[in-house]
């Protein structure tokens, strides 16, 4: 039977990579984004907004007609001011979609990626004492106390998937590394305009989080391996109705790699020191140095905003537990796929300097 799939957030990370793994395995791919990509041909562009229902019904129905897709796969959230605020939107996105989808009857399964929030809590509460979970996470670990927008997108899909007989899976990935602009979390991108910066500068390429993060173990997820598992679990019946953690599959130390990351760029690495120094603080006043970098080397974007996050690698990195994830779940069902973690950055950093995005 022929497969469409919509991908939902085809403009991120995940979204991106998932995008162009359907299609280099012959999947029919629609790209759902406010602004959908223009790298990837084949593509079929859905430029929609998931909080204006009227305006998604009518996006759908210029891209689909009278049908619609067999698979979707949400990868797309808004942050908000609050957890409130959070799950009240992000529910939203989710509900407003599957239920302009319904209607069509062309649903057969529906693939949401969150995250491990999902164990280490929301913003608000993140990997807080009283609710620091047993590592390696595993799937099967019940939901946290709190409220959290991740468990109120399971429950949309949860609900639609029973109303409308469509089969279901959850991903959660660690910290996703890949190629976007523009992207809210992107962990990997910071680091390499920060490293970018430290060359231009002089200064140290230093560690800005925690003890427990610097000397303990962690994970994290190639978008390449996200997109990997999302295809695995649509093709296989034994995936179905199913959540699964998705890391590449290897462990590491961040006082092992960040030197590794370091010697990349050329630049001196300072470890941990004492104390945490959030990434934040130091690119708070970063803005005209990368505007002149990016002046200076003819680069394609200027604006820092666009770039880097670094309250969420500030985030990751500053967590008071060592945190890996595991995958057994999937393993156990068939899905082999691993990667390197060291060769995910220095791939990225390489496709960053490739497209004029960093020096």
């Amino acid at each position: 039977m022929k497969r469409s799939a919509l991908v939902v957030g085809a403009s991120g990370i995940g979204g991106h990579a998932t995008a162009r793994e359907l299609l280099a395995h012959g999947w029919t791919v629609y790209g759902l984004a406010r602004r959908p990509p223009a790298d990837l041909p084949g593509l079929i562009p859905v430029p929609a907004d998931l909080m204006d229902p009227e305006r998604l019904g009518a996006a759908l129905a210029t891209a689909f007609g009278d049908g619609g897709p067999t698979h979707v796969f949400i990868m797309t959230w808004m942050r908000q001011d609050s957890e409130a605020e959070n799950i009240r939107v992000n529910a939203a996105l989710v509900r407003n979609l599957l239920d302009a989808l319904g209607s069509r009857k062309t649903l057969r399964h529906v693939a949401l990626v969150t995250g491990l929030k999902h164990y280490l809590g929301p913003f608000e509460a993140y990997a807080s004492a009283g609710t620091l979970p047993d590592t390696p996470l595993r799937e099967s670990q019940p939901r946290l106390p709190l409220d959290n927008f991740y468990y109120a997108q399971e429950d949309e899909v949860y609900a639609a998937a029973a109303r409308d007989r469509f089969t279901w899976t959850v991903h959660r990935p660690h910290t996703v590394i890949g190629m976007a602009v523009g992207n809210a979390m992107n962990l990997g991108t910071t680091l390499a305009v920060y490293a970018s910066i430290c060359k231009a500068t002089g200064r140290p390429f230093r560690f800005p989080g925690s003890r427990a993060q610097w000397e303990g173990l962690s994970d994290v997820t190639d978008a390449r391996m996200l997109a990997r598992q999302l295809r695995w679990a649509a093709d296989h019946d034994a995936a179905r109705n199913e959540a699964f953690n998705i890391t590449n599959g290897d462990y590491f130390r961040w006082s092992w790699l960040w030197r590794r990351l370091a010697a990349w760029f050329g630049v001196q690495a300072a470890g941990f020191e004492g104390e945490i120094r959030p990434l934040e603080a130091e690119m708070a006043n970063d803005h005209a140095v990368w505007r002149e970098i990016a002046t200076r080397h003819k680069l394609v974007e200027a604006d820092l905003n666009r770039l880097v996050s670094p309250w969420h690698t500030d985030l990751d990195l500053g967590r008071p537990i060592e945190v890996m994830t595991d995958m057994a779940n999937s393993r156990r069902l068939g899905f082999a796929a691993w990667q390197s973690t060291e060769d995910s950055f220095y791939d990225l950093f390489a496709e960053l300097r490739a497209r004029m995005l960093i020096p």
